[in-house]
């Protein structure tokens, strides 16, 4: 009789939201996803002006059924999301559009490059050191160790691409959950809210968090910190993208706990991947060199006209974008929009048919009209630049000592600055090989301050060039330093400067020897011999002296 009243335990259970079957131990990881995506729609704000928070309901799963009833304050805390936040967690995997129509390209209200942001490792190009079949991080790609991450590279490069790449596979695995903030507008109440749902997650669902922090650099050093001890406990799995070294721009002992992966500046290869993928899927189509526009070509709308695009427009914006895949996607739509928007009046030719498009060279070009070079004055390429120039003109390299010169002064670096490294450099590097560089540099300096830009390049120019061609010596600089760590290597006091060298003023200092015995060399026809260094000093060359010496 017992056993006639022993229930089966289905292996289905019916989700109350959407109502299609899953399995008890996947129901609660689809409620999530299915809470946010359709029940949040149809519930006001979670926090009302005029009463306390409105709580939502919660789905609890048993062997046998599902039941909805009152959320706990731990649940709560959970779910608790609004519009806002559901629509940017829905844009976080973003499906690549297929075959998007002229009309549509016209009509988009993102960018390009947003809206063809790729959520696999086959549609990411250009990173193959980072994301290659033999790398780490392919390997650990969708695993539930995923270490926390800071992403560092120019921009443009697909750091963020990649975090969502990441997030994608998390979701489609079940093996975590993905946040995405950005630190130019969040604050720390911001994410302290959302280390606290990734508290409950992990308790409740025993499932991790991945937090993606874009433009981590922006937070300062007290908001990293807020970080630490959730990244240390496995609360939560940070991903940063930052544009600036991480060396300088990110706490220590966040860095201590991260690991740094460098992503390039994406060549022209790689661009070139990226606008085919783009121009595929917009059903553009390409032009070969000397290619003309087809006719009698089949029309897949009456009403829109077919675009084409020359083959050498595409590689012009692959080699203008300066490796920046955001740029080189959203040159590419504004040049498609502006010719478009050229013919939008008169779509139809006088027989009817629908207009051709064709986006040439100079279109592209003058959509991709840049008014300066990518250099970061305030920097690390601030550095990088002006190591360059130095190390280019010590080893007489005119025409690289030209090209850092003139990539700092595009860029917009102050001229006062360079002018300044190279009255140093004249000293430092040239020194006695010619003594008139020195005046030279000093002239410059005095001519930039003088007129300014861009009247002053030239003048920059010409020392840079005399400095670069001038011999080298640095033996004055050698001698300087030598004296520096004679002076720190002392031991005990310093010596004492000898009587003979000293003045005497006064009647007592006369009294005590200061002075005494001190010969005045232009009253002998000859240099006269006597000992100008203390005691302990004499006899020591510091052009040719070393640490090892006593």
């Amino acid at each position: 009789m017992a056993n006639d009243m022993t229930l089966a335990v289905p292996d289905l259970v019916q989700c109350p939201v959407c109502f299609k079957d899953f399995r008890s131990s996947t129901i609660n990881g689809h409620l999530d996803v299915c809470l946010l995506e359709s029940v949040t729609d149809n519930i006001p704000s979670p926090v009302d002006e005029s009463g306390p928070p409105l709580k939502k309901l919660r789905i609890a799963v048993s062997s046998s059924s599902v039941m909805v009833e009152p959320p706990s304050s731990a649940v709560f805390s959970l779910f608790q999301t609004n519009k806002s936040k559901v629509s940017i967690q829905n844009e976080q995997i973003l499906k690549t559009p297929q075959g998007l129509s002229p009309r549509t390209l016209l009509t988009m209200d993102k960018p390009l490059a947003e809206m063809l942001r790729p959520n696999t490792l086959e549609e990411y190009f250009g990173q193959s050191k980072v994301v290659g079949q033999q790398t780490l991080l392919r390997s650990l790609l969708g695993s539930q160790d995923m270490p926390s991450l800071i992403f560092w590279g120019p921009p443009g490069c697909g750091k963020t691409t990649l975090a969502h790449i990441i997030a994608s596979t998390s979701k489609k695995n079940g093996t975590a959950r993905f946040v995405t903030m950005s630190a130019t507008s969040a604050s720390t109440s911001d994410v302290r809210e959302v280390i606290k749902q990734a508290q409950n997650e992990l308790r409740l669902c025993k499932r991790r968090t991945i937090l993606f922090i874009d433009e981590i650099h922006r937070f300062n050093k007290s908001q990293q910190d807020t970080f630490l001890p959730h990244v240390e406990c496995g609360t939560v799995t940070l991903i940063g993208a930052t544009t600036e070294n991480p060396s300088f721009q990110v706490n220590a002992a966040l860095l201590s706990r991260c690991r740094v992966l460098v992503l390039e500046k994406l060549s022209v290869e790689a661009l070139g991947s990226i606008l085919g993928r783009a121009v595929a899927t917009l059903g553009i189509r390409v032009l070969g060199q000397g290619s003309s526009i087809p006719k009698d070509q089949d029309q897949t709308d009456g009403h829109e006209p077919n675009i084409y695009i020359e083959q050498k427009a595409l590689d012009t914006i692959a080699y203008l974008c300066d490796g920046d895949a955001r740029a080189g996607l959203n040159g590419l739509q504004l040049a498609v929009q502006a010719q478009v928007n050229l013919t939008q009046a008169n779509l139809l030719a006088q027989d009817g048919s629908p207009q051709e498009i064709l986006v040439k060279e100079e279109h592209v070009k003058e959509g991709l009209q840049r008014s300066h070079i990518l250099y970061d004055k305030a920097g690390e390429e601030h550095y990088n630049c002006i190591s360059a120039l130095h190390k280019s003109m010590r080893g007489s390299h005119e025409n690289a000592s030209l090209y850092w010169l003139g990539r700092m002064l595009e860029g917009g670096e102050d001229p006062l600055y360079v002018a300044r490294r190279l009255i140093r450099f004249a000293s430092e590097d040239v020194g006695m090989a010619d003594p008139s560089a020195l005046p030279q540099a000093v002239s410059a300096f005095q001519a930039c301050h003088f007129i300014g830009m861009p009247e002053c390049e030239v003048i920059l120019a010409q020392c840079v060039v005399y400095l670069a061609r001038a011999p080298k010596s640095v033996e004055i600089y050698t001698a300087y330093n030598n004296v520096k760590a004679c002076l720190r290597n002392h031991k005990g006091p310093l010596p004492p400067v000898p009587l003979h060298l000293r003045n005497a003023p006064t009647r007592l200092m006369k009294q005590l020897g200061y002075a005494k015995g001190y010969k005045y060399n232009p009253a002998f026809s000859k240099p006269v011999e006597q000992e100008y260094l203390p005691k302990e000093l004499q006899g020591i060359d510091f052009f040719t002296w070393s640490t090892s010496d006593p």
